[in-house]
């Protein structure tokens, strides 16, 4: 990889079929992140959503603060906060209370918001979304780097605004702008010297526009005398694995269906083919846009993502249910075991030293024979001494 050691993470909108209990599936939002924890994965973004049943985090801020308690080390991000929806003062607000609460494991991920059905409801005018976003991250990040803002605009008003807290993390919380095919993302980014979340980076249309994106931010940094860190650049694909690759196309016969009908009929982003359970996993892995199958497709996609784009600091799993809970659970165990070290360069050394304990054994097991040997004609010398002693008491 470009970077030397890729992170992993999570994306979670969540998705929960309507037909389960809320209350059960947010408890097992929880349980999942703090699996994580326990593998050694590094980043959780939330995600933000007020209607269309199926994403049902409203608040990733309070989900966050939930889970920074039964969390150790994760990071937590809100993925994304939807800025049209919130007046800048009281969301930087939020997320400083929340740089405190997790002693600096927080991380705010912006959009413009993803459904046009929540904007529908508060009267947003979905064209003006996108420059809301920008207005909005005009005022957030001097905010959020402890400093005093007066703006107006058609839509909100800060007048000397200030947070009452410094920072706890140094020098800032970290900033993350969403991005799908449209520039607005690596525009924004760029121009405040941000990170960018590629959320849709294994769809065809985002994955053939990764390098422009990343070209139009960093040329936007450079516009605005910004800069811009590969480092801090997350792209975002479905996975699901197994052993094999039958028992992944098994494994996701439990939920893929309903999660492929959300998107068909519901969400605002193409990214769900036609057909039954094992036709669309067909589609899906053909086109790139999900891994479903085993450890060695999971590391084909991302050394593609890596040559696509030309390097990024962190993969995020977009989480879902197409497989049971243990089924579940033991992808991400399979990833942390296989896939994680491949890409984090932590096997290196082990490598190195078993392959030169290898070619050094004769040598060593020589020597080894020998201290044996050794060993044994002293016990047998000590032995021999000692009886010779005995016959002399004996005879004396």
């Amino acid at each position: 990889m470009t970077q030397p050691r890729l992170r992993f993470g999570i994306f979670m909108a969540p998705f929960h079929p309507v037909h389960e209990n809320p209350a059960l599936a947010l408890q097992r939002d929880f349980e999942l992140i703090e699996r994580l924890d326990e593998l050694g994965y590094d980043e959780a973004w939330i995600g933000e959503h007020h209607s269309a049943g199926y994403e049902i985090i409203a608040s990733p801020e309070v989900f966050i603060a939930g889970a920074a308690e039964r969390t150790r080390r994760i990071r937590l991000g809100t993925g994304v906060s939807s800025l049209p929806y919130h007046h800048p003062l009281m969301l930087a607000d939020r997320i400083m209370q929340l740089d405190y609460q997790t002693r600096g494991r927080v991380m705010f991920g912006v959009g413009p918001g993803a459904l046009p059905s929540d904007a529908f409801m508060m009267g947003i005018d979905p064209l003006r979304q996108r420059d809301m976003m920008t207005e909005s991250i005009r005022a957030l990040v001097p905010l959020l780097r402890g400093e005093t803002v007066t703006m107006k605009t058609d839509w909100f008003e800060l007048n000397e605004a200030k947070l009452q807290l410094v920072p706890y993390t140094e020098p800032h919380v970290e900033i993350a702008v969403a991005s799908q095919v449209s520039p607005a993302g690596a525009r924004a980014a760029g121009e405040f010297g941000l990170g960018l979340l590629s959320i849709g980076a294994t769809s065809t249309g985002g994955f053939n526009a990764l390098s422009t994106n990343w070209n139009i931010c960093e040329q936007r940094a450079k516009e605005f005398d910004q800069k811009v860190d590969r480092s801090a650049w997350r792209l975002v694909g479905p996975v699901h694995i197994a052993e094999t690759r039958e028992q992944a196309r098994k494994d996701v016969e439990f939920g893929l269906d309903l999660w492929l009908k959300y998107f068909r009929e519901i969400a605002a982003l193409p990214l769900a083919p036609e057909g039954g359970t094992q036709d669309a996993v067909d589609l899906l892995n053909e086109s790139g846009l999900a891994v479903i199958g085993s450890v060695d497709d999971m590391i084909t996609q991302l050394e593609r993502l890596e040559e696509q784009s030309g390097g990024y600091g962190c993969f995020m799993n977009m989480a879902h249910e197409w497989a049971d809970r243990d089924a579940t659970l033991h992808s991400y165990e399979l990833i942390a075991r296989y896939v994680m070290p491949r890409f984090q360069h932590t096997n290196q050394e082990r490598e190195t030293s078993m392959k030169w304990a290898g070619e050094n054994r004769p040598r060593f097991i020589g020597t080894a024979m020998q201290a044996i040997g050794n060993e044994m004609q002293k016990h047998a010398n000590e032995q021999a001494e000692k009886n010779a002693q005995a016959d002399a008491a004996a005879k004396g």
